[in-house]
């Protein structure tokens, strides 16, 4: 009986790790994660935020930091826009100038095209939110 409950605790924590895309930067070193609930992580596996299905973004306590609007729009938690988020990947300020892109096969670069990180088989609004808006990893 323990050996079964032991192998399917460690079923669950493997299931968990690989629910939880890796969020690495330049160098490819893990800075975090994003689950596909939208749960964010720091590197060490902290719990830094949520990005809800609805587009509300949250800090760890659950309270509500911005939202992430159905056409990119990106608002902080008083509903003023602060940037947006193109389908096809790019990331502007509120002035609608280019701050980033968030390419289809995950590679986040900045405005001048210099890669700055990866989200592979991330959400390009999650990575966005992550790397330009909410979670903007340490640099």
């Amino acid at each position: 009986m323990r050996k079964i409950f032991l192998a399917v605790c460690v079923m669950m924590l493997v299931s968990f790790a690989i629910s939880a895309q890796t969020i690495e930067n330049a160098s490819r070193s893990t800075i975090g994660y994003i689950s596909s609930s939208g749960t964010v992580e720091n590197k060490s596996r902290s719990t830094i935020g949520y990005i809800n299905s609805n587009g509300t973004v949250e800090n760890s306590s659950r309270s509500t930091i911005g939202y992430i609007t159905s056409n990119g729009t990106v608002e902080n938690a008083s509903r003023s826009t602060i940037g947006y988020i193109s389908d096809n990947g790019t990331v502007e300020n509120k002035s609608r100038s280019t701050i980033g892109y968030v390419n289809s096969n995950g590679t986040v670069e900045n405005s001048s095209r210099s890669t700055i990180g990866y989200a592979k088989d991330v959400d390009p609004k999650h990575a966005a939110a992550f790397f330009f808006f909410f979670f903007k990893p340490d640099k």
